[in-house]
Order: C-alpha cells, then structure tokens, then sequence
C-alpha cells in the first residue's frame, strides 16, 4: 500500500516512503482506477493511481469502448472531506498540472456531480461534470518543496467527487516569470499544453508560413513551433485585428494578464513592414510589434479591470505596408487566493504520526486548508498568518505501539489520545510542549512512570486512567483524572484556519490562431 503523505510543505525526507511506489519523473500521467500502466497512441506512459492512493473506489464508464484510453476508467469517493493525491516533484520548481474529468455515467445514476478542485492548501475552482462531456482544468504554479497535491473534495450532499485522470509536466525555467512566483497560472507541446484552434472571422483571414523552419526559444515562454507556423491575418492594412475576451466574466471585472505571440509568415521584402501596435481597450500599450520570421516575438499585457466586453486591438503603425497578425493568445485571470500551507514544523509532526500509525495515511492534503477541509483528526488555528496545528483528536483511532517523536508540533494545546492500544512509555517532550493544556492518554496499555515533566507541569489537565501498569515516579501505581474536555471534534470545535490573500492566477482559455 502506498504511503500517502501531508503536503506541500514537506523536508526531502518525507518523499522516501514515496519514491518506491510513486513516480518521480518531470512527466506524470496518472490513469485513475486504471488496473496496470500502459503506453498511449501519443507515446505518453500511462501509470496506475494505486500507488499515490488509498481511498476510494475503481469504476468503469458506461462506454468504455467509445471513449481514449484514459477516460474509460476513474476512482470516486464516498468518504473524507477531500482526497488528494500527493506527486512527489523532486527539486520543486514550475510545474503545468491537468486535472480530467469524465463522468460517463459510471453509476448508472445519469446524475453527474459538482465538487470542488484544489491543489496544496488552495482552492482551484468549482468542478461541473457533465453526462458525457470532457471537463479539464489546468493550473500552473511554483512547487516550494518536493511535491504537490491535488484534491477533490465533496460540496454538494449526496454529489460524490471523482477523478478521471491527473497530468503533471515540469516546465523549464524562466517561463512564465512575467508573473511572481508567488501567484499561479491557470491556462500540443513539449510541455503537453493544449491549444485551442480560433477559427478566423469577420475582416481575418487564415495566414500560414512559408517556411518550414521555425524556432520558438526566441521567447522565454517556449510555444511550440506549430503553433508558430499558423497565424490569422487582417484583410488589408487598413483593418484591425480585434481579439474579444468574452471567456472572461459579463460582470464583476477580473485581473487578467494576456500572453500574445507573434511571428511572420513570409520573408519581407527591404520595401515591406509589418509593424503594429497593441491597445486595450482604444488604450495604447506603447509596444510595437514586428513579427520576426522563423522565430517568435511575444508581448505581456497586464489588464487590471477585464471583463467579457474587453477588446485586445492589433492596428498598423503609419509606416506599415503589411496587415497585423498574430499566431496565439493566452489568458489568465486572478480569482482566489494563494496560501504556502500550514507551518512545516506542524506538517513534520504530524507526517511522524502517520508513518508510525498507518490507519492515519488515509488522510493527505494539506492538513488545515482550505480551511472547511481540514483534517478529521486536527484542531487548526486562524490566529496566526501560517495555519498551525492546535489539537490532535485521535481518541478511538485504532492506534497500537508506542508513540512517535511529533515535539514539532509546538502550537498543540489538546492532545486526545485516549481508546486506543499504545503502550510503551509516556514520551517526555509531552510534558514540555509550550502550548498544551489539555493530555488525555486515558484507556491505553502504557507502562512505565509518568515523567516529571507532566507531573510538575500544573498547566496541563492530564487524564491517564485505564493504564494498568502505568506508574508514578516512585514507582506506586496512580489514575490521575483530572477532567478534561479533549473529545473528538464536531464541526463547532474545529478553529478554521486563515488563508494569506496573496492573488493567484487561473487560466481562462489558450487560443491559437489558425
């Protein structure tokens, strides 16, 4: 069984457990529910999710034979607030990750569900399935640590999550860098992004290269030369290219940056130019623009108040012979925010308990965001910037041995660990933890004496009854019940966690001219 692990922020040594079972490459495709690995008609390797997950159920669509290999099958969940698959990301960095959803009517049901998509401590967007539509959403983003997570969890009762198919490809350095690498971007290439064919209209026409030579490292974005070797053209000098962002919202303008990429179709003459220039709005941009032959020239605009009725115009400069054109456009637009995660010594306590208790693998993501979505068993806190852990409730978890090292988690206040099996000796770093004020070891198999740092911590309300062989430091057997009110949480008892408004990015659509 696979070890599923608290993410992002991890130390290098908590993806050991996962570099046996999980794949580590720059280019992951993960088949959900599919039975074995396989190799797709596009030369993609396909992996089985069995070893990023324990959670959930395999199902097949109700027409395999009719759909690509990696939507004939899927795994749904009926159980946890959310379910993630953590993918390990060796040294972090830039990263494009594709989530596919594809209902098909796997239960029979006819009844497609709506749930919600995130990836590490953030909400990513409200995911619609339809009967037997392909639904996508892609996010790229900075991994800070050595790994990712994404996750589904549940917002509609009786509306079950699922996951069809999840991609991850490493991009090179330096792109995207237009944007801070604290935000993300939401938006067929060595990077496996998807380019969507524009269909050209109302005063453009369809231009295509002359040459078959194209080099797309021109620009730090790196599109692919085929979407290069297609643009669409203004009729005549005297017509504008007009590029409409009806994707974008009608109402409640949005932040959106545009990406535009630009190369010339044919070798110019020393008499032709085909220069021109970018508005927003009638609002001049102050860029002009000469598409470079056999290579690629590309312009950012950063429009802070875009809706569906905001107009990109490309318009000949005074000395231009030639109409503008343009081979592609990327959109991106600010919606949620972006949060680093709960505080990584917290995360490294509680990937201690996990290791040692495997019942507790079930539960992956991030522990305390988004903050309706936290862990069952942890008590968050919305005191500080960076969610801490505040409680641990963990009484009737079935947990057997002896207790880990978890002393990192200095903001524990409650500790409930009552009902299980854990024997050995009470650890001593309990009694320092700064925070704690509540101890309830109650009904275990411990043995040994009470460390002095508990008895002489008067601070702490300490329950330790139901240990037989427990002992005092003299040696005399003792049944310290002091009350408690550690218990396991209902929905009232759990303090949410605060997510930092930091503005993160969501791609729209990408769009070639062709």
């Amino acid at each position: 069984m696979a070890t599923t692990l608290f993410l992002p922020l991890l130390l290098q040594l908590i993806f050991l457990s996962l570099v046996s079972s999980a794949s580590s490459s720059n280019f992951t495709s993960i088949d959900c529910g599919a039975s074995g690995s396989y190799k797709d008609k596009s030369g993609i390797e396909w992996e089985t999710d069995k070893d990023y997950i324990v959670n959930g159920d395999s199902h097949v669509v109700e027409s395999p034979d009719s759909v690509p290999e990696p939507l004939k099958t899927l795994r749904a969940f009926s159980s946890r607030k959310k379910n993630c698959y953590p993918i390990p990301v060796p040294g972090g960095g830039r990263v494009l990750v594709r989530a596919t959803f594809y209902y098909g009517n796997y239960d029979k049901k006819r009844s497609p569900p709506t749930f919600a998509l995130q990836f590490d401590a953030n909400s990513w967007t409200t995911v619609v399935t339809s009967l037997d539509r392909l639904v996508q959403h892609e996010a790229i983003y900075d991994v800070f640590a050595e790994g990712t997570a994404v996750c589904v969890a549940q917002t509609e009762p009786g509306q079950m999550p699922f996951v069809t198919a999840i991609e991850l490809r490493t991009l090179e350095a330096g792109m995207y860098d237009s944007v801070d690498s604290s935000y993300a971007l939401y938006p067929s290439d060595a990077y496996d992004r998807i380019w969507a064919p524009y269909a050209a209209s109302g005063g453009l026409v369809p231009a295509k290269s002359d040459t078959s030579v194209m080099d797309p490292t021109t620009v730090k974005d790196n599109p692919p030369a085929d979407v290069l070797f297609n643009a669409v053209s203004a009729e005549n000098g005297s017509t504008d290219i007009v590029l409409h962002l009806s994707m974008l919202p009608a109402d409640n303008p949005v932040f959106a940056y545009v990406n535009l990429y630009f190369a010339g179709m044919s070798q110019l003459g020393s008499n032709e130019n085909n220069s021109f220039q970018i508005y927003v709005d009638n609002e001049i941009m102050g860029t002009t623009i000469n598409p470079p032959y056999q290579s690629a020239a590309e312009c950012w605009i950063l429009v802070t108040d875009a809706s569906a009725s905001t107009n990109i115009t490309l318009r000949a400069t005074p000395e231009a012979t030639l109409p503008p054109l343009i081979s592609a456009m990327e959109v991106f637009v600010a919606r949620d925010g972006l949060s680093n995660g709960t505080d990584a010594s917290d995360v490294e306590g509680l990937i201690a308990l996990q290791q040692k208790f495997e019942v507790l693998q079930e539960w992956n993501g991030d522990p305390c965001l988004p903050a309706k979505y936290n862990v069952e068993w942890v008590g968050c806190s919305s005191s500080h910037v960076t969610p801490r852990v505040t409680a641990l409730y963990l009484s009737g978890y079935g947990l057997s041995g002896d207790l880990p090292d978890f002393s990192t988690l200095t903001a524990l206040e409650t500790i409930d660990l009552s009902n299980n099996s854990i024997t050995g000796n009470i650890p001593e770093f309990l009694g320092k933890l700064p925070n704690l004020k509540e101890l309830n070891l109650g009904d275990n198999k411990l043995t040994g004496a009470i460390p002095s740092s508990l008895l002489k911590n008067k601070n702490i309300k300490l329950i330790t009854c139901g240990n037989p062989d427990l002992s005092s430091s003299n040696g005399q057997k003792t049944c310290n019940n002091t009350p408690s009110s550690a218990s396991h949480p209902n929905s009232s008892k759990i303090i949410k966690s605060s997510v930092l408004t930091v503005i993160s990015f969501f791609l729209i659509v990408i769009v070639i001219m062709s």
